[in-house]
């Protein structure tokens, strides 16, 4: 593949992921929340619900939820195999992210029709099940894919940071919009006329179709070879150092996940700003992530990563503690300042799910001659498949459900993505040598 080498370029490059993700944080944090109206205040429910009722039978609807998420994971293994496999005239990358992009939109539309209006139907609880199925598993085959180029398309572990910061704060633009600028709009809109506009920005997606350029004939550099699913799964799992690592990831994963698939209901029960508090949480990050450069490059990867991951935990507990007073502006301010202890860590967050794997993937392919940088975000993909299906369908679901939803939701959401992450950090302590430089 050729190389991409100039900052404006690698800038371009890592902003193509923009869009896509934008429509899966809006069919994760509202769209699946909006079908059921357990956790809403009443005031919000013309808003923030497809129509003020239920619309899909909650406890097949968790089932579904957890079968999406765990389907996300186990179909990256086929996925990545497709894609690291895939020979056409016009490379193995490029018609990979197309198919995906294609069909991912075309479940993002449907998933906003109601076939039933009339409540929670046995109808629409599979109609919307098998979309939400179908929309991750080809959410999967364009995201591995281009993630898989992390690897490939920069050749040193500077640029593959570099790529990896960046596309970090981009993801905060898409946080932004997802939670601060679709959440404004849901004061006066209804959920699905809201959901139309994050669809413009999926064409971000089409940045990768004009600048990866493969080998026609085989899509991948000529001293690497491709090997089939089965080889391909065993060389990456058989990576002790990649395995420890997502068992780590995963623990951190499900605390971040299941704040933020739960903060839309979290926010319209405990007297916070959510505009306010998700908004102070993401505009710093393009300079807390340089201080967590610094002190990666100081004190290395693992002292980095128990850093950002202390600062979450710590920002999660915090909030808890706000949430339960009754201060006024008081209040107000505290919750921001709870974000902005949040904002320590989250940009890092994202960053390492794409530095780490990548470069493992590199430096697994320079020692063997196997290209299959896939294969390694697909696994990825299935440990925080799971870890997410745990944290957003399971407990987020039991947490919405009776009649203590609202106090089970002040009390429980942010302690569980606190726990969760303070065990990530504890978990550290596994990674092997090599890994803590």
């Amino acid at each position: 593949m050729r190389k991409i080498r100039t900052y404006p370029q690698l800038i371009l490059y890592a902003m193509s992921g923009l869009g896509i993700n934008l429509l899966n944080t809006v069919m994760n944090s509202y769209l699946c929340s909006a079908l059921l109206v357990g956790g809403f205040a009443e005031s919000v429910l013309p808003y923030q619900t497809y129509m003020q009722r239920d619309l899909v039978l909650p406890a097949l609807w968790a089932a579904f939820v957890f079968a999406a998420k765990l389907i996300d994971g186990v179909i990256d293994v086929p996925m990545a195999s497709f894609s690291d496999n895939l020979h056409t005239r016009w490379g193995r990358r490029r018609p990979a992210i197309a198919i995906g992009l294609a069909v991912l939109i075309l479940s993002y539309v449907l998933f906003l029709a109601v076939p039933n209006g009339g409540g929670a139907t046995l109808l629409n609880t599979v109609y919307y099940g098998l979309l939400l199925c179908l929309f991750y598993t080809f959410y999967t085959l364009t995201m591995v894919t281009y993630y898989a180029t992390f690897t490939e398309i920069v050749d040193t572990e500077d640029a593959r940071r570099f790529i990896s910061n960046t596309k970090s704060v981009f993801d905060i633009v898409y946080f932004i919009l997802g939670y601060v600028v679709v959440r404004l709009l849901l004061n006066n809109i209804n959920i699905r006329l809201v959901a139309l506009t994050a669809l413009p920005p999926a064409l971000t997606m089409l940045i990768p179709l004009f600048m990866i350029r493969e080998d026609p004939s085989t899509g991948t550099a000529e001293r690497a070879k491709t090997v089939g699913l089965v080889e391909s799964l065993r060389c990456t799992v058989k990576n002790r150092r990649f395995i420890r690592w997502m068992v780590i990831y995963s623990f951190m994963t499900m605390g971040v996940q299941l704040f933020l698939s739960g903060i839309n209901e979290y926010f319209s029960f405990v007297g916070m700003n959510m505009i306010y508090v998700m908004g102070v949480s993401f505009v710093p990050v393009p300079f807390t992530l340089r201080l967590y450069n610094k002190i990666l490059k100081k004190r290395g990867f693992v002292f980095a990563f128990r850093y950002i991951l202390i600062a979450f935990s710590v920002g999660m507990l915090a909030m808890f503690a706000v949430a339960r007073l009754d201060a006024g502006n008081a209040k107000t301010l505290l919750s921001i300042l709870c974000g902005l202890i949040c904002s320590l860590a989250i940009g890092a967050m994202f960053s390492v799910a794409y530095s780490v794997p990548a470069q493992m993937a590199a430096e697994a392919e320079a020692e063997s001659g196997v290209s299959n940088s896939a294969m390694y975000f697909a696994v990825q993909g299935l440990f925080a498949g799971v870890a997410t299906g745990i944290g957003s369908g399971v407990i987020l679901t039991a947490l919405k459900g009776g009649e203590n939803a609202r106090s089970g939701m002040i009390v429980l959401l942010p302690l569980i993505a606190a726990a969760a992450t303070l065990v990530s950090c504890i978990l550290s302590f596994a990674l092997p040598k090599p890994h803590q430089k």
